[in-house]
């Protein structure tokens, strides 16, 4: 076994190629990627039935299954096609996050903002009172911003909880915040396409899933009929939580960032 071993080395390494050690770990990072991008999402279920489809395929052909092999050929011929067509939403966000930066990241300004936003979820909890903020991250929300009334205001409680207030005009539709500002009001949003999600959701909160879908915002909801909080990022929606939670949530995903100078302050600190 020792030889066999020895003349596979001396065979075939020498024509292993630097080169080609950068193109397997290419193709594995990329591998791997996808899979972190589809895992727990309805992606993974359409891989896997695909998956089985292929090996149907194989397996017909093995067995002389003629009319079934020639069936699923056709189909996998346009397989290019077909995962453009069942993963369009997936593909979009992965070519979303490729082109954002992983170390400047658009981050609210004002640690003020967070707070004020953190406050007013809680204030229009108690009161029932339904609301539904987004927070732009690195994905501009311009095209979303101009469907709603322009504001441009500072970020305010009192100013948020005047626009929710069930008796004004703005009230309806979502309040989108942009560099830490008021960018505007009652804004007209995608709602989420996804079958899974529960039936129970109203329209805000599948607004609120459905923008996070499509961009890499950050939801913030309060119902109207429980006024419960919940916080909706990368297409999933964490329901039924205290205000705490939703400041530290909001905090660790704006403010908790590769700053420069973030290194010499851990190291205060310890």
């Amino acid at each position: 076994m020792f030889e066999a071993l020895t003349h596979y080395m001396t065979e075939y390494l020498p024509i292993l190629r630097w080169q080609d050690i950068i193109d397997i770990l290419a193709v594995a990072f990329i591998i791997y990627r996808v899979i972190l991008l589809i895992r727990g999402t309805r992606a993974m279920q359409t891989m896997a039935g695909l998956a089985i489809v292929v090996v149907i395929y194989f397996v017909a052909g093995k067995f002389q299954l003629q009319t079934l092999h020639w069936l699923l050929g056709a189909v996998l011929g346009s397989i290019f096609i077909l995962i453009i067509i069942l993963f369009q939403d997936d593909i979009r966000r992965a070519l979303i996050q490729m082109g954002q930066s992983p170390f400047l990241k658009t981050k609210v300004k004002a640690f003020n903002a967070l707070e004020e936003i953190a406050k007013t979820a809680a204030y229009l909890s108690e009161e029932k009172t339904g609301a539904l903020i987004v927070i732009e991250k690195d994905v501009g929300l311009s095209e979303y911003i101009s469907s709603g009334i322009k504001l441009d205001a500072e970020t305010s409680r009192y100013l948020l909880s005047t626009i929710f207030y069930k008796g004004t005009i703005l009230h309806d539709g979502a309040v989108i915040i942009q560099n830490g500002r008021i960018a505007a009001a009652a804004c007209v949003l995608p709602l989420t396409t996804n079958p899974d999600i529960s039936r129970r959701l109203g329209t805000r909160h599948r607004a609120a899933i459905g923008i996070t879908e499509q961009t890499d915002a950050v939801s913030v909801i309060v119902s109207e009929e429980t006024g419960a909080i919940s916080v909706a990022i990368g297409g999933k929606i964490t329901r039924d939580i205290d205000p705490g939670t939703l400041r530290r949530i909001l905090h660790n995903t704006f403010m908790v960032e590769n700053e420069p100078d973030a290194w010499w302050k851990r190291f205060q600190k310890r």
